[in-house]
């Protein structure tokens, strides 16, 4: 039909192109409005003419739709089959005559002659009205571009058909269209509109399957072969009478429009001969009342040009075809008042058109077909309407379902797909909803509390893997609850599933990678794990109502007080501690000189006998300080100054108040309990603080990402922890349990758990990001309502109780909560610092000691030699003593001889008398006598020289040296 309809208007267009030759143009020129508008009718007989001639009479009466002093008159022509005489009987009896606008049916055989009359008339944009062309082709406003109709067009019952998908709660289906463009144009809206149910992502209808036939079938076995692999069971058909007959036979033949299947189709085919007993459809009404749509046509142009007639200025209608001017405005506006009426109460129902001139607000019956009666004969029964209701915004389904067969005869409702019973679950390994164990070499099968689970679609995969765990307690639960059977596998890249592009290339296309990505993919037919439900994963398959409620928490490693080999040094800061260092020491230097400056500290008292002791020094006084500090008897060397015991009492009131902290901070350090947490949670302001040198991460991809990525006031610091993110949840347990990771953000069930099996770690901070864990399904899968319905019975009858005390709480919190209040007891590992301290002080003594002996030694040896020196020194002086004794007795000799005793023989000096008595001992402190040092005592008698025998003095030459 396109192709014959595209040859049709490029010989409309030649003709109306060389008529435009033929005269001049004219226009009369008139500032006033026209008081006479000519309406032109292309009518299919006599009866429709006489009752348009008879409408406009009437309407000139009627002052609700016609100015004063405004009077229109009509020219009807009968409809041609042929569409060049339909199109050049438009230019001599309707253009000639200066109509303002075309009221159009449609012929009794052939249907080109309408588009023959709207492209005529399009060509100088007079508005035409079709009252019974509904071909999708007539919506292009690119080739009928002033056409507008008071019926719908055939695409237009897609929207019918997507109320009663709903209305019967059919969400995948089969959609067979033929490939012409009413075909393609019903498949098109009907995707537009399934996707768009007020925006309810939860009623999206699913379209499993689109088969596309060529008019004129002989045969369609080959596609009712595919269609009955697929699991949907309803089936949208869009086929014209002669179609419909031969799809109907073939799909009779293998039994597919028997139980089990549905059948919803448009008009035409509803008139096949062999539909099938059970066949819904759809009947447009009033879609032959011609008289109707003539009415109601007429009425809105009327109202439209009343309109017009008011507020624009109205040119004259082109005279004839060959007036190809200027392009005629008055019926472009025209186009767009009509356009935008409204009737609400016409006689073929509430009237409007959309922007592309079609009609909306069309009413149709729901037919059912039945085969009834002991002849079995057919009959077309009425079962719903859809229609738009008085004083409603929007059209209306109702439907009788008591009233409709369904295929094979039946009355009660085909669920609308077949319902596998076997299905590939998988799940993916999270303690403690599913545990994974590598199967051993030699173990034949899994353990009985186990489920066999290998890798997904991994053939080259020859390694088995057993599943246990809270999820698998629950998949066999439900297995045997809503009767069906399974196959395990886990996850093939180990992930939960994220939306990410997956071909970086321009115009790559986002897919969903992971679980997900299964499901989406319809590769897998459920997931049993704990998968959050979030909306963006809902958006996509169809979750089930919750088996676990959880949060979003924070995990981390208890702030732990190190036993150090400094752990005495804890009570103090690093601060307090050299302050203490620099006191003693400065106390004891001040002390030193105080006391050595004071006038009572250093002099002895007058008038007191004995030896007082000696003054403070500065060794005595820095050992005062540190012993007033550590509080140890002090025997000797305290300050005799009163000021410098002042100072002393002052310092020792400071010991005792430094001590006394110490000690009790000390108490306090080794016994009392620890903090729990470093973080509050997820407010805490080192979390949203960029420049705090602290890592948190969470896992790729999953739903805590997405939950950070959504979250406006999260986004700083989602772009610090991005980096740090991980590919599995164990990896950064893992981390955080060496202290490699300060803070994993992840759920709440899954951190509890590990907070109860060790007592290191702890949850920060409260629960935020609130959802739960649910069981996903293909969207649209028959299982979803049993899932969710075997789900809520299990928490009603504590199932999932049990679940929960026997995986994730263990009772190991109770364990860590009573350790927590035990206090720390002292050990070795806390004190150990004070007795290395301890034994540093007993060898740093045995240390000085050594030294302290090797130095006396080294003293001993140097002091020797210097007494073999000293005694060197001394034999030497001796020697000359002597001699300087023997020099002044023989002086003396000398001077006596001269005093007058000239007889040598007979005198004598008492040398040794006189130098014995001048020339001391020596001590060791005192330096050898000199020559001065001889001092010879005044003779006062004379009996003082003795005289003795010659032969002893005369001889003294042995006492020259």
């Amino acid at each position: 039909m396109a192709k014959r309809m595209k040859t049709v208007l490029s010989l409309i267009f030649i003709i109306l192109h060389n008529a435009s030759w033929l005269g001049l143009i004219f226009v009369r020129a008139n500032h006033n409005n026209p008081r006479f508008f000519k309406i032109g009718g292309v009518l299919s007989n006599v009866d429709s003419k006489e009752h348009f001639e008879k409408t406009i009479d009437h309407l000139n009466f009627d002052f609700q739709y016609v100015n004063k002093g405004v009077t229109y008159k009509h020219t009807v022509i009968e409809m041609d089959s042929n569409p060049i005489r339909t199109a050049l009987s438009v230019c001599r009896s309707l253009i000639a005559e200066q109509v303002y606008a075309v009221v159009v049916s449609h012929p009794l055989t052939g249907d080109l002659s309408p588009a023959a009359v709207s492209y005529t008339s399009g060509f100088y944009h007079i508005p035409v009205i079709g009252i019974s062309s509904r071909d999708s082709a007539f919506s292009d406003k690119n080739i009928h571009v002033s056409f507008l109709r008071t019926v719908p067009p055939y695409s237009h019952q897609a929207d019918v058909w997507v109320e009663l998908l709903k209305h019967f709660n059919y969400m995948k289906i089969i959609f067979i269209h033929s490939s012409d463009t009413d075909g393609r144009a019903l498949l098109g809206r009907f995707q537009t509109t399934s996707q768009n149910l007020e925006d309810d992502v939860e009623i999206k209808v699913q379209v499993e399957s689109v088969i596309e036939f060529e008019p004129g079938l002989h045969n369609f076995e080959e596609q009712l072969r595919e269609m009955k692999s697929a699991q949907a069971r309803v089936c949208l058909m869009y086929a014209s009478k002669k179609d419909a007959e031969v799809i109907f036979n073939d799909a009779a033949n293998l039994n597919m429009t028997g139980a089990g299947y549905v059948w919803i189709v448009t008009e035409q085919a509803l008139d096949a001969p062999n539909a099938p007993d059970g066949l819904l459809g759809l009947k447009l009404i009033n879609a032959t009342q011609e008289k109707s749509h003539i009415s109601d046509s007429l009425y809105v142009l009327v109202s439209a040009l009343r309109m017009m007639n008011q507020t624009e200025k109205i040119t004259e209608a082109p005279k004839d075809c060959s007036d190809s001017g200027s392009i005629w405005e008055t019926g472009k506006k025209l186009f767009q008042y009509i356009r935008k009426q409204v009737l609400p109460y016409g006689s073929t129902g509430r009237v409007a058109f959309d922007d592309n001139g079609d009609r909306i607000f069309a009413e149709y019956d729901i037919i059912n077909i039945q085969y009834t009666g002991p002849d079995n004969n057919k009959t077309q029964m009425s079962v719903g309407q859809y229609f738009y209701p008085t004083n409603a915004t929007k059209m209306k389904l109702r439907v009788n379902e008591s009233n409709i067969i369904w295929p094979g005869h039946l009355k009660i409702k085909p669920e609308g797909f077949m319902i596998p019973t076997h299905l590939k679950v998988l799940t993916i390994e999270e303690k403690p909803f599913v545990y994974v164990r590598e199967l051993p070499d030699n173990e034949a099968e899994c353990l009985p509390e186990e489920i066999a689970c290998p890798h997904f679609n991994l053939t080259d995969d020859n390694q088995m893997f057993c599943c246990k765990g809270y999820c698998v307690d629950l998949l066999k639960e439900l297995s045997k609850s809503i009767n069906f059977t399974y196959s395990l596998a886990l996850s093939p890249d180990g992930q939960f599933g994220s939306y990410v592009i997956k071909n970086t290339s321009v115009g790559g296309k986002k897919e969903w990678t992971g679980l997900i990505g299964e499901i989406v993919n319809e590769r897998a037919d459920m997931i049993v794990a704990p998968l959050t439900i979030n909306p963006e994963r809902a958006e996509f398959i169809e979750f089930s109502k919750p088996f676990k409620y959880q949060g979003i928490t924070i995990l981390e490693k208890k702030p732990s007080r190190s036993s150090t080999l400094v752990s005495f040094l804890q009570p103090f800061s690093n601060t307090l501690w050299i302050l203490v260092m620099v006191s003693v020491h400065v106390v004891a230097l001040v002390l030193y000189l105080l006391d050595r400056f004071s006038p009572f500290g250093r002099f002895k008292l007058a008038n007191t006998d004995g030896t007082e002791e000696d003054a403070l020094n500065l060794s005595s006084a820095i050992w005062f300080a540190w012993g007033v500090l550590l509080n140890s008897g002090i025997g000797e060397g305290t300050p005799r100054s009163f000021s410098a015991r002042v100072l002393g009492m002052v310092w020792a009131g400071f010991a005792m108040i430094i001590v006394a902290s110490y000690t009790a901070n000390l108490a306090a350090f080794l016994v009392l309990e620890r903090p729990k947490t470093k973080l509050t949670g997820i407010n805490d302001a080192r979390l949203r603080n960029t420049m705090e040198n602290l890592t948190c991460a969470t896992v790729k991809g999953s739903a805590v990402d997405m939950y950070f990525r959504r979250q406006v006031e999260l986004s700083n610091m989602y772009r610090t922890m991005e980096a740090n993110n991980y590919d599995t949840a164990e990896d950064a347990i893992r981390d955080i349990k060496i202290g490699k990771l300060m803070a994993f953000i992840w759920d709440s069930s899954r951190l509890e758990f590990e907070a109860a099996q060790d007592c290191e770690l702890v949850t920060a901070g409260e629960l935020f990001g609130r959802s739960g864990y649910g069981i996903g399904l293909q969207k649209g899968s028959p299982w979803a309502d049993a899932v969710t319905l075997a789900i809520l019975d299990f928490h009603e009858s504590g199932f999932m109780e049990s679940l929960d005390n026997l995986w994730i709480l263990h009772g190991n919190v109770q364990q860590c909560e009573q350790f927590e209040k035990m206090p720390n007891t002292l050990g070795l590992e806390n004190m150990a610092g004070v007795f290395i301290v301890v034994g540093v002080g007993i060898g740093g003594g045995v240390a000085l000691i050594i030294i302290e002996m090797a130095y006396k030694k080294h003293q001993i040896r140097k002091q020797r030699k210097m007494e073999l020196a000293r005694h060197a020194a001394d034999k030497w002086r001796g020697m000359i003593e002597k001699r300087k004794t023997l020099r002044a007795s023989i002086v003396t000799q000398r001077r006596i001889q001269s005093n007058g005793l000239n007889d040598p023989a007979t005198v004598s000096l008492a040398v040794d008398t006189v130098a014995r008595a001048n020339v001391g001992s020596r001590s060791p402190g005192r330096a050898w006598p000199g020559d001065s040092d001889l001092r010879q005592r005044p003779i006062s008698r004379s009996d003082d020289i003795r005289l003795s025998p010659a032969a002893y003095t005369a001889d003294v030459s042995h006492l020259i040296v």
